[in-house]
């Protein structure tokens, strides 16, 4: 495979971006060889600077439920660049978007756009913070809620895959702001509220983990996080950048039939345009200003580019939702018949091949994968015509551009490795 065109764009970037990419996973850093810089996607497919075609399993990491370049996407942007890219004030779409959403989560009585999914956490947290009078944070080990200076304790996400530490640069100060539980830990969390439950402003999880390999929930985890919250005053935050829209137009929330108190999301609400939002309840929502005393404000929030973008994904799925029914015959299929040595995890069109024969059901049992072998998967199925993320602790996703012929085409990929 010639990668002359990547490995020449590699170098120049190298002399003045940190590591020649934008985003640290992007740097093949967990796997090795030269990242392919992508000159195009289209469906279910990219073709990089040098012509090579891949079927996509990164979907740019979840929003591309519909697939790249889905025509009614595309057509909304067309229009709204017709009537500008940015104005630094309010529009009617935006207010549609919102209406959408909460069409789709009812938990969202009230919702405030922002520029991204870490933008969404940082600003959840701190209106929970000022809506409780507490500071502490719990979180759990392998979840990712973007580089928030707080939230760095014990991510996931490209942190596993480079082995950074997961303070560097954060002040001791807020750092201790945040508990770091093992996942799925029930006995955890009930110590963590015994010792703390006063000064707990807010829990945060991902209710389905991409960001260690896709994890799942066990009932009993997801009953104590409601009981504790509840039991405590504590806000039940579920960060749904990955899992909204995604395991269920409703969201993990609806999939699992928990109502949290706040949600957060991210690019999936603008069909893949930068964009997110968090939301909730209505008495926590009103503490955001200008009604309440809790600051949080953005130039580009609400931009009618990704906000028409996303109005045109969503309406697309609340009118064909049979959409999820044939994602998750899809996946399941791809996912049959796991081959020896491996553990797939899987939730909707979510799932991870963990390189290990230990069941995973949080960060450790995660670090018991072969990452060195992981690799070598990677690189086979890339030769193959295949796009994986590019980390052993990333989720893949499937979209609805995928066809049958393209999972039997990757199944033979995937098993022709073992």
């Amino acid at each position: 495979m010639n990668t002359t065109k990547s490995e020449a764009l590699l170098a120049r970037g190298q002399k003045i971006v940190p590591g020649g990419v934008n985003s640290p996973v992007r740097a093949f850093r967990g796997v090795g060889g030269t990242p392919r810089f992508m000159a195009r996607a289209n469906g279910a497919r990219l073709t990089d600077a040098d012509g090579n075609e891949y079927i996509d399993f990164i979907g740019s990491w979840g929003p591309m439920l519909l697939g790249h370049r889905h025509p009614e996407v595309l057509a909304a942007i067309e229009d709204a660049l017709t009537i500008g890219t940015s104005f630094g004030a309010p529009t009617e779409r935006e207010i549609e978007l919102a209406e959408e959403m909460q069409d789709a989560v009812p938990s969202l009585e009230m919702i405030r756009l922002v520029n991204s999914g870490t933008e969404a956490t940082m600003s959840a947290l701190r209106v929970a913070r000022g809506f409780t009078g507490r500071e502490l944070t719990v979180k759990f080990e392998g979840c990712y809620h973007g580089h928030v200076d707080s939230l760095l304790v014990k991510a996931g996400s490209g942190m596993a895959t480079l082995g950074i530490a997961d303070t560097a640069g954060v002040p001791k100060a807020f750092a201790d702001t945040t508990f770091a539980l093992p996942y799925n830990d029930v006995p955890a969390l009930e110590r963590a509220f015994a010792a703390h439950g006063a000064n707990i402003a807010a829990v945060i999880l991902e209710p389905v983990v991409g960001n260690m390999g896709c994890v799942s929930p066990s009932r009993s985890f997801l009953d104590a996080l409601v009981s504790l919250t509840k039991a405590h005053g504590a806000l039940l935050v579920f960060d749904e950048v990955m899992t909204g829209f995604r395991v269920a137009r409703g969201g993990a929330q609806a999939l699992f039939g928990i109502r949290p108190d706040l949600s957060t999301f991210g690019k999936v609400i603008g069909g893949g345009l930068p964009i997110g939002a968090y939301g909730g309840r209505a008495d926590v929502m009103s503490r955001v200003a200008p009604v309440g005393n809790v600051y949080q404000a953005g130039t580009l929030s609400g931009n009618p580019l990704a906000v028409s973008a996303g109005l045109a994904m969503l309406r697309h799925i609340r009118a064909n939702q049979g959409l999820y029914d044939e994602l998750e015959n899809k996946a399941a299929a791809l996912c049959a018949g796991p081959p020896k040595g491996v553990t797939v995890n899987r939730v909707g069109s979510m799932f991870t091949f963990f390189f290990t024969e230990t069941p995973v059901t949080d960060f450790e049992t995660a670090k018991t994968c072969d990452t060195a072998r992981f690799g070598r998967f990677f690189h086979h199925l890339l030769a193959n015509g295949v796009y994986f993320p590019p980390a052993q602790f990333e989720a893949a996703f499937l979209s609805n551009a995928h066809t049958a012929a393209d999972i039997e085409h990757t199944r033979k990929a995937i098993h022709s490795f073992f």
